[in-house]
């Protein structure tokens, strides 16, 4: 039946090799379990709730993915895109929870349109790759900004906006640790690197009577409080289409940057340099999605540590399918995931960070009208605080600087059209 499912002899893999890819590439993106629920906390959801439709979304998308397209690509609730919903849709516009899970689910839905009727090239080719690489790296500075905010490291400050906390408090001390031991193990080769440094600091800190400690196993949290909670109607407003396609965007991007990365990892890329069975791929990912804003968390999409369960041996979708299984027997830790403290995490997100900004040395720099709308995109994320303003702010600047620079056919028509709303949207708000 595998053999069957997965052309395992075709793929040049066995059972054996799949299961070792798979328990690789889950140890890599576990962290998200610990992770995701603190996050969305912050945004007034149930945390055992949000712990379950994380595991589920995560479950949904490596199934359809593993079964549908086989790959050896994992998906999960998306780091960036759940600062995004908390940080920016909920905090900063002031949205309900229940809202920005419908824009999601919005965005979800649009996702697997342009899926089904393959206008994900087209959209992609005409989004500049200097744009893309400017939204990555500017989640990633966002990211890395809410990581020390949290851990109190950064704090506010009335003279200077923000300024240095006391860096030598325990929660501090702890964050400092969780980054240096997650670069310690992921420069040594460890896999789980990321979330071995997660558990340690949480041990720590039971240690030393700073969190209580509830357990290890239990039955999973009831997911009542999110489950079907999504206000679609309110996602409808007209305040709220820049917010479901800021999550389409960074959505789209991290799920095609992805997939190519994994793909070529693999060798699994035509002669032609694309990836067969890409549409299938995209429909795992937006299925994903919405299955995840149906249970209760943000937009659900491919990780790029699937290329360490690649680089274990794994060719096909039954590296994704046990990935999935485990995070579906994940569901009986949440009283361990409950215990992590914020400070634990800081070290994934400051790494995670990293890895966004590394694309930052594709950049043209020796060409001004390039590089200048990735610094403004960059900056503006997290000097905004939101990763919808440095979208926007970094498409009109690129319209502006293009045309100005009398290079106006450099400037896509969705490019342009989007410049122009955007400005629209900000002289009506």
């Amino acid at each position: 039946m595998l053999e069957k499912l997965f052309q395992l002899t075709e793929n040049r893999s066995s059972v054996r090799q799949e299961v070792i890819a798979g328990v690789t590439t889950f140890l890599t993106m576990a962290y998200i379990i610990f992770i995701n629920p603190t996050m969305l906390a912050d945004a007034g959801m149930d945390r055992g709730a949000v712990f379950v439709a994380t595991c589920v979304a995560a479950f949904v998308g490596c199934m359809v993915m593993g079964l549908l397209a086989n790959y050896p690509i994992a998906l999960a609730p998306g780091m960036g895109l759940n600062a995004f919903f908390t940080y920016t849709v909920v905090l900063e516009m002031q949205h309900s929870w229940e809202t920005a899970l419908g824009a999601v689910f919005l965005s979800g839905f649009l996702f697997l349109v342009l899926s089904l009727f393959k206008v994900r090239e087209w959209l992609m080719n005409a989004i500049p790759v200097s744009l893309r690489i400017g939204i990555a790296g500017g989640i990633g500075l966002f990211l890395a900004l809410i990581g020390l905010k949290n851990a109190g490291i950064i704090v506010a400050n009335p003279a200077t906006l923000v300024g240095l906390g006391d860096i030598t408090g325990f929660g501090p001390v702890m964050a400092a640790l969780s980054f240096f031991l997650t670069i310690a193990l992921v420069n040594a080769g460890k896999k789980g690197a990321v979330m071995y440094a997660i558990l340690v600091v949480t041990a720590l800190a039971l240690l030393f009577g700073d969190v209580a400690y509830g357990g290890m196993v239990s039955m999973p949290p009831s997911v009542a409080p999110t489950l079907a909670a999504l206000d679609i109607t309110g996602a409808l407003e007209v305040s709220m289409v820049a917010v479901i396609f800021a999550f389409l965007f960074v959505d789209l991007f991290d799920t095609s940057g992805t997939l190519v990365a994994v793909a070529q990892k693999g060798g699994m890329l035509d002669e032609a340099g694309r990836l067969p069975r890409a549409n299938r791929a995209m429909l795992a990912d937006s299925s994903a999605t919405l299955a995840g804003a149906f249970m209760g968390t943000s937009t659900t999409t491919s990780y790029v540590e699937s290329t360490a369960g690649v680089a274990a041996g794994g060719r096909t979708g039954l590296t994704a399918v046990v990935v999935g299984l485990l995070f579906l027997a994940c569901l009986f830790i949440s009283p361990l995931a409950g215990m992590v403290p914020a400070y634990a995490t800081t070290g994934a997100l400051l790494y995670v960070a990293i890895l966004m900004m590394s694309g930052l040395v594709n950049v043209k720099w020796d060409d001004l009208t390039e590089a200048a709308p990735v610094v403004i995109t960059v900056l503006m994320m997290p000097l905004t605080f939101s990763i919808a303003h440095g979208i926007a702010i970094g498409f009109i600047t690129y319209a502006a600087v293009k045309l100005l620079a009398g290079r106006l056919r450099e400037i896509s028509l969705p490019v342009a059209l989007l410049a122009l709303l955007f400005i629209v949207k900000f002289m009506m708000s």
